[in-house]
């Protein structure tokens, strides 16, 4: 862990205090380097923060800024192609020599193509979302040398990608923002984590303050995943009103995507309620209706719905258009108050979980609040 940083120096809520015994604070810090030790062994960096793979969001700028503050960024490669992943990746290798990592969707139709760019640029962790990867794609990324990452949502899949050679898990509840499973995080976490000990798991969805991180890890997570509290950094290149629109957002307001048949299903997706969102609603009755007189197929019907969302959220994080994008969140948007630094991000986090170890070994503290030392300017200059 990061050298400079004790516990002292931090109050409940992510505030700084005052210096309460050389001791207390070396016990409360190593308690949570042991508690994320596996999870920092196999990033390769100093605290166990993942920054999750946001399409549009999770560019060079955000990626590189979360890897330069300690935690791990990873780039959302999303529908790129394999030129344009080659471009992403030198152009965040240009701006951190800390590590990093790429998320590739398995449902890529160049996705072989995809890995061996990683490889050619010596990603050292490629992440796998959207389904189960084939033996191939996980074989192509290990022969590389790089470590692969798999979303599981349940204990069987998780155990499934584990026989297959997948280095490290991340169990993601429906609390999260952009595409979700049906569990919620602390579910998941109770199904997964105390049977999954063979390699390091990391949780994701909902988590928006340092308690809940430490709760996980306390758990048996090696680590966490954050996607909404990255998205109105200072570095996230998304859009001033995007932003403004997560920032004034509360939980209740990031809700799942609503299907109204059955025989036309909704990807569920998580994002703030906005007229769009009221508009697909009409857009699923309309052409069910016309469905229903026979003027369309059941599956140029289905193309229909699916068609409503295409191009919505580079509408809304790109060109910052609240009213027709998707404007994709979790429910941790609540903890989104305002714009900051990805530094102050991850400190904020780090100084809550602190402060809550710290509270338990003494009730009665008496925290005296003061200015905070500057995070990275305790860790020395950062690639």
């Amino acid at each position: 862990m990061t050298e400079g940083i004790s516990v002292a120096d931090f109050a409940a809520g992510g505030e700084h205090a005052a210096h309460q015994g050389d001791a207390e604070s070396e016990r409360v810090y190593a308690e949570l380097d042991r508690l994320w030790a596996r999870g920092c062994q196999v990033l390769g960096c100093d605290f166990a923060i993942m920054g999750g793979a946001m399409t549009w969001v999770s560019e060079r700028n955000l990626v590189a800024a979360i890897s330069r503050a300690g935690g791990f960024g990873v780039i959302a490669s999303g529908s790129m192609s394999p030129q344009l992943l080659s471009r992403e990746i030198q152009a965040t290798q240009a701006m951190t020599t800390r590590p990093f990592g790429v998320n590739l969707i398995t449902l890529h139709p160049e996705l072989l193509e995809l890995i061996d760019v990683c490889a050619a640029h010596r990603v050292g962790h490629v992440v796998l979302a959207g389904g189960l990867p084939s033996n191939t794609a996980v074989t192509r990324i290990k022969r590389s040398g790089a470590r692969v990452f798999c979303f599981a949502p349940a204990l069987g899949f998780a155990r499934k990608l584990v026989r297959m050679g997948v280095d490290a898990i991340v169990i993601e509840g429906n609390e999260a923002g952009g595409h979700i499973g049906p569990v919620s995080t602390g579910v998941l976490a109770q199904e997964i984590l105390p049977h999954l000990t063979g390699v390091p798991v990391f949780v994701a969805g909902g988590i928006g303050r340092g308690e809940a991180m430490l709760a996980y890890l306390e758990m048996g997570a090696s680590g966490v995943q954050l996607g909404t509290r990255f998205v109105c950094a200072h570095e996230s290149i998304a859009h001033p009103r995007f932003k403004r629109a997560l920032i004034c957002a509360a939980a209740r307001d990031a809700v799942a995507s609503v299907q109204i048949d059955p025989r036309f299903p909704v990807m569920p997706v998580r994002a703030l309620s906005n007229p769009a969102t009221e508009r697909f609603v009409a857009v699923q009755r309309r052409v069910i209706d016309r469905f229903a007189r026979g003027e369309l197929s059941q599956k140029a019907a289905q193309l229909e719905i699916e068609h409503f969302w295409a191009g919505a959220l580079r509408r809304g994080v790109i060109d910052g258009d609240i009213e027709a994008g998707s404007l994709m969140a979790g429910q941790s948007v609540g903890f989104v108050t305002r714009e900051q630094s990805t530094v102050e991000i991850i400190e904020e986090l780090i100084g809550q979980a602190l402060a809550a170890l710290a509270a338990r070994g003494e009730r009665t503290s008496r925290w005296t609040l003061r200015a905070a030392p500057a995070l990275l300017g305790r860790q020395g200059a950062r690639g």
